[in-house]
């Protein structure tokens, strides 16, 4: 009896414990300060105890990191007793709630409404304090908050976009309107004052781009006009013809829905940078919509990333590059001469599909096939990769990358597993100096097997990166590889005993002609 006492007083303590210790971490909680530091943990009770939740999933050392989490300090204080919290997530220490929202991206910002966990509303990534509460303010409100007096709008220094319309209840309103709330850091603006359409010589149902009074550009609202297009418009003439590339437009260059970009790099200290740089500007006017020109100082120390991704060094500069963000493909100008008409002809050839891409490798180094892991470069990425007689195992690397260097040790430690197999390779490959002719889909870095096959086929790897398990996959498609092997066998010999038989069906009629 007395033991069971002793055992009854001991749970008694252990629960005052954990209910006191609970209570202390209700205390302790950030839920206090004007911007919540949220964990899986305490992610639910944000959600429910405020109706509205902007939350910014942050990666550490981000880009963008740093200046949206000034951002969301300057507007928490500006909202503090509002029905709106603020917080943020650092999405690599809290993966598992990351993957449970579905949040991909280094700057992802979403707000939760009314605790709906999973049904959140996507907010642009901000310039500044400003861009949060003018979104958040745009978003609540309706298409009359922007009907407003130009006099201000139009003298100021950044581009004001002014909608004229002849009907302000007409559906070209809330297009209008529902483009403002996906560009917070625009100014916009209604007007039904006919004396704005006199001024510029315009008709209604116009959207009009206003910088200190000067017209940049006009567009005609049709029933064709999507809010897509309305917004694929401003950002492109939001931006200079010929954009330079710093620290401040680097965002705004990648943000653009315009995904052709043409990039020349030029050293701006020398002395033909001024007409390098008319020449550029001048052949973008006429590839606004189509094509983004983009300058890049290869004299700024802090451009050499690009530089390295691009594989441009300063002396080689002044050059042109034509890049498409989705396949990343690049295009080389060939010509030394960079004047308006070579560059706008290679522009158009681009467009057309003439253009060739430019194909780089680095030399072979010595004693490449000599070490455990294959040294390879883009000239005999192909002709190793696709040996039909041979399994191969390639790590595409970018040598700048943290997560790259991860896995060298592991990939010496597979070379090492598989040493004894002949019939496996295992290699690398450093993609930001060679160009990879081929789709690797889910960037860099990546795992992909070459099997023992003719046809040119090539698995990602996407499993645990461990010895075992790649070696698990790889044993896994070495078998799947031995069952297409025969069959490619028994088609090559028929086809090789249907072209004897030809060849010999010709050389008879010979024999008979002769």
């Amino acid at each position: 009896m007395k033991t069971l006492l002793l055992l009854l007083g001991a749970t008694a303590f252990c629960l005052c414990v954990f209910v006191a210790a609970d209570q202390q971490a209700d205390k302790s909680s950030p839920e206090e300060e004007e911007v919540l530091q949220l964990k899986k943990g305490n992610f639910n009770r944000a959600l429910r105890k405020y109706k509205q939740l902007l939350v910014h999933f942050y990666a550490p050392l981000s880009g963008d990191g740093h200046r949206i989490t000034v951002a969301f300090e300057g507007a928490a204080a500006e909202l503090q007793g509002s029905e709106v919290k603020l917080a943020v997530v650092d999405v690599a220490k809290e993966k598992d709630l990351a993957k449970e929202l579905n949040v991909t991206g280094l700057a992802a910002i979403k707000l939760y409404l009314s605790g709906d966990k999973y049904n959140p509303e996507t907010c642009p990534v901000p310039q500044s304090s400003a861009s949060i509460l003018t979104w958040l303010k745009r978003r609540a409100g309706s298409a009359a908050d922007l009907i407003a007096d130009l006099s201000q709008s139009e003298a100021s220094e950044e581009l004001t976009v002014v909608g004229f319309f002849q009907e302000l209840n007409h559906e070209y309103i809330q297009m209008f309107y529902n483009a403002a709330v996906d560009l917070p850091d625009v100014n916009f603006a209604v007007t039904q004052n006919n004396e704005v359409i006199t001024k510029y010589g315009l008709t209604h149902d116009v959207v009009l781009l206003l910088k200190k009074s000067k017209l940049i550009q006009a567009y005609k609202m049709t029933p064709q006009t999507s809010k897509e297009m309305l917004i694929v418009f401003i950002t492109v003439y939001q931006m200079d013809p010929a954009t330079e590339y710093t620290g401040q437009t680097a965002t705004q260059i990648l943000a653009s829905p315009v995904l052709n970009h043409a990039l020349l790099f030029v050293n701006k200290s020398s002395a033909a940078f001024k007409e390098i740089h008319s020449a550029f500007n001048g052949a973008a006017e006429a590839f606004r919509l189509k094509i983004l020109f983009v300058w890049v100082n290869v004299d700024e120390p802090r451009n050499g990333r690009l530089m390295e991704y691009f594989r441009v060094r300063d002396f080689e500069a002044p050059l042109v590059r034509l890049v498409n963000l989705t396949d990343h493909v690049t295009y080389h100008l060939p010509s030394d001469t960079l004047d308006v008409q070579t560059i706008t002809t290679f522009c158009r050839t681009y467009l057309e599909g003439e253009a060739k891409p430019k194909m780089q490798s680095e030399p072979m180094p010595e004693g490449w096939d000599k070490t455990p892991v294959k040294e390879l470069v883009g000239m005999t990425l192909e002709k190793v990769g696709f040996n039909p007689n041979k399994t191969v195992f390639v790590l595409f690397y970018l040598p700048y990358s943290t997560k790259s260097h991860a896995l060298f040790p592991l990939w010496e430690e597979l070379a090492e597993a598989l040493k004894a197999r002949e019939d496996v390779v295992v290699a690398r490959i450093d993609a930001s100096a060679n160009d990879i002719n081929m789709s690797i889909q889910g960037g860099y870095p990546a795992l992909c097997l070459f099997p023992a096959l003719y046809a040119e086929r090539v698995v990602v790897y996407t499993g645990t990166r461990k010895v075992k398990d790649l070696v698990k996959f790889l044993d896994k498609e070495m078998a799947k590889a031995k069952k297409d092997r025969v069959k490619e066998d028994e088609d090559r010999r028929k086809y090789i005993e249907a072209a004897k038989a030809e060849d010999a069906k010709k050389a008879n009629k010979t024999k008979d002609e002769l």
